[in-house]
């Protein structure tokens, strides 16, 4: 595992010394990251039952009782651990609030508006950009209807790397990958969603 910062290093210390209120630090420290992942992936069905604050809370309880076991064994980096128990959560909720519910597939993702205009604006430069002509809201549509139609692994790699700014070293820990396995597949997954965005687009501009 690679150095983390110097904070972060020191808050691992802390807690190997036995200090508990470092957990509370390090949660604090990675909260913001946490809580984007929750928003980008809670079920829309969920959103006026739960709050993900409370999927947080019950995440950091987990987290309590798991720290010492992740400290005799830390092969990935504290936030990426920290992100497994949140999604272990998430998932434990889905069950709870949707039963049988929850094995359907969820095609939506509430992708943030800015990033997805962003996403969109990089991809299609050096293609016909409809950016002086579309508005926002329909760029963040489009975005979101091409991801959809991508692979599930591609598509996770995307929300990973660009909705949730992980970093390659964390999606690599995260999915089981080396490094470079990760930025293959980042890679690819972003041409292919290129190329929808594309045929899209000239549909489009083309269209009655």
């Amino acid at each position: 595992m690679n150095s983390e910062p110097a904070e972060i290093d020191g808050l691992l210390d802390r807690l190997r010394a036995g200090d508990t209120a470092a957990l509370g630090a390090l949660w604090g420290y990675y909260r913001p990251r946490l809580q984007r992942f929750v928003r980008l992936r809670m079920d829309n069905r969920m959103a006026t039952r739960v709050d993900p604050s409370d999927v947080l809370q019950e995440a950091y309880l987990d987290a309590q009782r798991q720290v010492p076991a992740y400290l005799r064994d830390a092969r990935v980096a504290p936030f990426v651990w920290l992100r497994r128990l949140v999604e272990e959560r998430l998932a434990n909720t889905h069950r709870q609030h949707l039963g049988a519910k929850c094995r359907t597939a969820r095609r939506e993702v509430l992708l943030p508006k800015d990033s997805s205009v962003a996403l969109g604006s990089r991809l299609l430069a050096a293609g016909p950009n409809p950016s002086a002509r579309m508005r926002q809201e329909e760029c963040c549509r489009r975005v979101q209807q091409a991801l959809e139609r991508l692979r599930p692994d591609d598509r996770e790699v995307i929300l990973m790397r660009h909705f949730e700014e992980m970093s390659n070293q964390e999606v690599a820990q995260a999915l089981g990958l080396t490094e470079s396995g990760a930025t293959m597949r980042y890679g690819r997954a972003l041409v292919r969603l290129k190329e929808i965005l594309l045929a899209e687009t000239a549909s489009w501009r083309t269209g009655p």
